[in-house]
C-alpha cells in the first residue's frame, strides 16, 4: 500500500477526531453561560418582610434596595434579580426576572409586598427621536460658507 491511498483513507477519520475534540472543548459552559444580574432574592428573607416591619429591619433582612419610589407620603423599595443566559459570542437572553416590591406608608412601615415576574411586566418601545437645537443645523461645509 502506497502513502497517498493510506492517507486518503485515514483522512475522514482524523477528521472526525479533530472535529469531536474540538466539541468536546466547546462542550459545558464553555460556549453558554449562565449568571444572575442584581438581587439573589431568598424565600425565607422574603417571608421575614411582613405588614408593619420597619424599613431598618427590611434593609437588615434584604439589604439597601436596587431603586426606591416616594409618591406623596408612601415609598417604595425594589428588589430586581435577574437570570440572564450569554453565549461565548456575547448574545444575552433574559431567562427570568422577578421583582419584589415593599410598600412602605407615611410611618415607615411596611403596608404590602408584591413579587412580580416577567410576564407581569410589558415591553414598551423608547422613543429614538430627539428635538432639534436652538438655530439651524448646519453641516460643516455650509458652516464654512455662512462665515464667508
Amino acid at each position: 500500500m502506497t502513502l497517498r491511498p493510506a492517507l486518503v483513507r485515514l483522512s475522514p477519520i482524523a477528521a472526525a477526531i479533530a472535529l469531536g475534540l474540538t466539541l468536546s472543548a466547546c462542550s459545558g459552559t464553555g460556549l453558554v453561560s449562565q449568571r444572575t444580574q442584581g438581587y439573589v432574592l431568598p424565600d425565607d428573607a422574603i417571608t421575614q418582610v411582613r405588614p408593619g416591619s420597619s424599613q431598618d429591619f427590611v434593609r437588615i433582612v434584604l439589604g439597601s434596595p436596587q431603586t426606591t419610589s416616594t409618591f406623596g407620603g408612601e415609598t417604595a423599595w425594589y428588589y430586581v434579580e435577574t437570570k440572564v443566559t450569554q453565549t461565548a459570542f456575547g448574545l444575552t437572553s433574559i431567562q427570568e426576572r422577578t421583582v419584589l416590591a415593599v410598600y412602605f406608608g407615611a410611618d415607615g412601615r411596611v403596608t404590602d409586598r408584591a413579587l412580580y415576574s416577567l410576564e407581569d411586566g410589558r415591553a414598551f418601545a423608547i422613543e429614538q427621536r430627539r428635538t432639534g437645537s436652538f438655530g439651524e443645523d448646519r453641516n460643516f461645509v455650509e458652516s464654512l460658507l455662512a462665515s464667508i
